[in-house]
């Protein structure tokens, strides 16, 4: 792992309402459940754990991870389907990204199986509930630790 590996995970609109929303689609984990599962999964790294309902404020935290993070996972939640303002936000990122859903977009209304997220992710890792965000922290992880160990070796040979 980097030194002073920095994860960020971002969430979207109304995943503040795990648990309680839809729980039959999203489950019964809260988001906070699902932070402390985060944190758990990073082992050493250093989670930012963020949800907003607010586009603008979403394509903020991608500009702060922009600088600050070895990783980006994002959960979008609607705005996966709707945001090219936030494509063109992670467009600016050189750090892996990581898609992120509890659902399978891809299963379910025609209108979410369109992804402004996917063309600018290493990976998208839906449909397993909270299990989705364990997967989605280490998959980033160890691609920020290959970025890295690439990078090392870069300027040795330099």
């Amino acid at each position: 792992m980097p030194e002073h590996t920095v994860l960020y995970v971002l969430n979207g609109p109304n995943l503040n309402l795990l648990g309680v929303r839809e729980p039959d689609i999203y489950g019964h984990e809260t988001l906070a459940d699902i932070q402390a599962l985060c944190e758990a999964a990073a082992g050493v790294a250093t989670v930012v754990f963020r949800q907003t309902n607010h586009e603008g404020e979403l394509i903020d935290q991608v500009h702060e991870a922009r600088e600050k993070a070895s990783a980006l996972v994002i959960n979008a939640a609607g705005y996966t389907h709707t945001s090219v303002a936030l494509l063109d936000a992670l467009k600016t990122l050189t750090i892996p990204i990581v898609e992120c859903h509890l659902s399978n977009p891809a299963a379910r209304e025609r209108f979410r199986h369109r992804s402004y997220v996917s063309p600018v992710a290493a990976g998208v890792v839906s449909g397993f509930g909270s299990f989705s965000y364990e997967l989605a922290v280490k998959a980033a992880l160890k691609l920020a630790q290959e970025r890295s160990q690439s990078a090392g070796r870069s300027e040795t040979t330099t």
